[in-house]
């Protein structure tokens, strides 16, 4: 399976990493690989505690893309 995922950097240093397909599964890491690293195994714990049922409402594609909005404040 394949997910979109979000890497936000922290102003204390390193990376947390998210997934918006999987509800609550987030990890961090202070480096962006060692994010990556560790979201990998979050996403395979996450998905081992989910039935089959639930595997198969994760095959509903989302994808994360940018947008530009103009502030007026």
């Amino acid at each position: 399976m394949y997910f979109d995922i979000v890497f936000e950097k922290q102003e204390e240093g390193g990376y947390t990493v998210y997934v918006p397909a999987l509800q609550g599964c987030i990890s961090e890491g202070d480096t962006k690989s060692q994010a990556m690293k560790n979201i990998k195994e979050a996403i395979s714990l996450y998905l081992e505690e989910l039935g089959k049922s639930e595997l198969k409402k994760l095959s509903k594609s989302v994808s994360v893309e940018k947008t530009r909005v103009k502030s007026y404040a």
